[in-house]
């Protein structure tokens, strides 16, 4: 089940308050506790607050703070950017978000307002949090101003942005439509969506589309002198009273708005009084201009009448004022108790709220962004802090992705090397790096050396290593951080910026050894693309697997999947797919396949399948139709090493890919390797999958 929906428009002024009002009170009759999170809002000075949230807050009493329902305002998000930290301003707004879906049942997330960003600009930035925080869409979009063709193609065009980058939409609304129009467009909208797309259609409502009193005297600064308590009043019409009295009271309308000069006497009191009288329609307010006041015996005259129309004074003149109302954009807020219940019964009358309620119970999502990846692995990491150990102390990009691991606070560092040469190094580097906050060992000044000497020596000696060549291995910092780990001084290792793959390995498998049941070690990496996250392997330690240990990667791969949090749906990697291709490298994946059904029926598998046809549903559903994994696969498994390799590198360098890994699987405790051109980005994330590796093997 979705634990969340994400609200976004078309344009400004789309009327996006009703969605969410309406959406809010469908959702707490279905969920205990309901959040509502806006990642992007204006910024208010003085001290003001964003309309948006109050509102929510307050008329549905929601248990929690004004600060906590935002991430940034749009000058914090407009410096970031400016400083090239967009990757920033994401994790600021996945770590909020993350916080109030920790707290609440269901989260409805509102989207930024178009208020002064370009529009392209601003519907990337919507299309991307919703993305990158997982969570299906609902697009509105106005039909004031369009034609049909317009409204319809406007809606569709946002559809197809959002599906094009992954995004589910659960439904689109057409709201401020011709309540004479509703029809035509729901046909028109359904004529172009796919039918599984809800659609709503809202109509334009008066009392939705008026200002209020309060918002007008918002607007001109204006001094209220009678009638406070009626400022929720909505201006249906306006017009000047410069004419006559008797010419004027022909021109009254409906909850009309009189804007006057302060002096015009006749004015005030005829609209007083035709407000009392059945024969004329009810006045909502009367504005008087240019910062004049009616002389003290009229005041006296107009308290006497009543105070039931309110009655503001404002500076400007009279044409000023009237331009200044005329472009007021009316909106909802806490006070309005006859706004919001009209905005939750046309949301109520007009959206299909029962199929919505289903669609969100059922939903599924697809993948997972890399952010959100990568977010939830620094989370778990800061669940359990790990004891990691960097066997390459004295290399430049060990020691500054140190520098992040110790401000991330998600794992407890070990260096090796000698502590005054890291000391140098670091201010050499100029790294504002504290060393009271790593521990540092010298492997051959090390309280440990004899005792981890003694213990390879007892691990080994049946094959022929004496105490001498035990002492020898043990200066070598690739074995003396692996001792480390197995005799339990640390709960991980990572190397390999300097050393080779094999001399990373060599020493785990010659005394950590494999877990149970499990006859090769593999590797994957986590192959983060712009919209999702896939696993490859094997692409770092067997060159030529048989068909037995393909599928025993596959297996591996399937479980380091999930244990990271995504689905697996296992592609076997071949030339050909299904039954089409015939040779011995193809039956080996084939033989591989049915090995891995025969041993884990539960695991969505396909193979022999081509690259294509795994990653492409188009292609997958013409090469394969009946295939559960064509099209949709997560995890891939490469035939050979060489194809491996060679493929995650392409991927990364094409399509500027984060390649996390390889990581290591297999082993009874976390042992992983580094490129030796890996990035200080590439050590930090594989220290953090490296210390939830030994949450996992710490709780067996």
């Amino acid at each position: 089940m979705s634990k969340a929906i994400y609200i976004t428009t078309t344009e400004p002024n789309s009327g996006k308050s009703i969605v969410s009002l309406g959406l809010m009170q469908m959702l707490l009759g279905k969920a205990a506790k309901v959040g509502y999170f806006r990642p992007i809002i204006d910024d208010y000075p003085d001290g003001g607050t964003d309309n948006h949230i109050t509102t929510v807050i307050s008329y549905f009493n929601i248990d929690m703070q004004y600060e906590e329902a935002y991430a940034l305002t749009r000058s914090q998000v407009n410096h970031m950017n400016n400083q090239n930290k967009e990757d920033e301003v994401l994790d600021t707004i996945i770590e909020k978000y993350k916080a109030m879906e920790g707290r609440f049942d269901f989260v409805l997330v509102e989207g930024t307002d178009f208020s002064s960003e370009g529009s392209i600009i601003e519907w990337d930035i919507n299309v991307l949090m919703a993305k990158n925080l997982g969570i299906p869409t609902i697009i509105l979009g106005s039909g004031v101003g369009k034609t049909l063709d317009e409204l319809v193609n406007n809606i569709y065009m946002a559809y197809d942005s959002f599906k094009d980058k992954g995004v589910e939409v659960l439904m689109v609304v057409a709201n401020k439509v011709k309540p004479e129009n509703i029809e035509i467009v729901q046909k028109g909208l359904e004529a172009q969506l796919p039918k599984d797309i809800l659609i709503g259609v809202i109509p334009l409502n008066p009392i939705l589309g008026n200002p209020t009193l309060m918002e007008i005297v918002e607007v001109l600064d204006g001094k209220v002198l009678f009638g406070k308590e009626y400022l929720n009043n909505q201006a249906g019409h306006f017009g000047v009273g410069a004419m006559q009295l008797r010419n004027y009271l022909t021109h009254l309308k409906k909850d009309g708005l009189v804007i006057t000069p302060g002096d015009r006497a006749d004015i005030i009191l005829g609209a007083l009084q035709a407000n009392l009288s059945v024969n004329y329609p009810n006045v909502s307010g009367i504005i008087l201009t240019g910062n004049l006041l009616p002389e003290d015996s009229i005041i006296k005259l107009i308290e006497g009448l009543s105070d039931i129309v309110p009655i503001v004074s404002v500076d400007d003149g009279t044409f000023s004022i009237t331009n200044k109302i005329g472009a007021i954009r009316p909106r909802i807020y806490a006070e309005n108790i006859q706004k919001i219940t009209a905005s939750i019964h046309d949301f109520a009358m007009h959206v299909p709220e029962d199929e919505l309620t289903e669609r969100l119970i059922t939903f599924e999502p697809k993948g997972i962004t890399p952010r959100m990846f990568q977010y939830n692995l620094l989370n778990r990491a800061k669940s359990d802090i790990k004891h990691i150990v960097l066997a390459e102390g004295l290399d430049e990009r060990i020691l500054m992705a140190t520098k992040l691991l110790v401000d991330s606070n998600a794992v407890k560092i070990t260096l090796l090397g000698d502590p005054k040469a890291i000391k140098e190094k670091v201010f050499q580097m100029d790294l504002d790096l504290d060393l009271d906050q790593v521990n540092i060992e010298n492997p051959t000044e090390s309280a440990y050396f004899d005792d981890y000497a003694n213990e390879l020596y007892e691990l080994r000696k049946h094959k022929n290593v004496n105490q001498a060549m035990a002492r020898d291995l043990m200066e070598d910092v690739s074995y003396f951080a692996t001792m480390m780990v197995h005799m339990g001084h640390a709960d991980g290792m990572v190397s390999g910026a300097v050393h080779t793959t094999k001399q990373t390995i060599l020493p785990s498998l010659l005394f950590i050894k494999t877990r149970p049941n499990v006859s090769v070690v593999s590797s994957v990496f986590f192959m983060c693309l712009e919209d999702r996250v896939m696993v490859y392997g094997d692409c770092a330690i067997n060159p030529n697997p048989t068909a037995e240990q393909l599928a025993e990667i596959a297996i591996s791969s399937s479980e380091t999947s999930k244990f990271f949090g995504i689905e697996p749906k296992i592609a076997m990697l071949s030339y050909s797919s299904g039954d089409s291709g015939v040779g011995e490298d193809v039956d080996r994946v084939r033989m591989a396949t049915q090995l891995v059904k025969e041993r884990c029926p539960d695991l969505k598998i396909e193979g022999p399948i081509q690259y294509d046809a795994a990653v492409d549903a188009k292609v997958g559903k013409v090469k394969l139709p009946d295939s559960q994994v064509a099209g949709e696969a997560t995890v891939f498994i490469f035939p050979d090493l060489n194809t491996g390799n060679n493929t995650y590198k392409a991927v990364q360098r094409e399509t500027g890919a984060l390649a996390i890994g390889p990581v290591l699987q297999g082993l009874n405790k976390p042992v992983n390797d580094l490129s030796r051109g890996c990035t200080v980005d590439d050590i930090f994330n594989t220290v953090i999958i490296t210390a939830i590796q030994a949450q996992a093997s710490t709780s067996k």
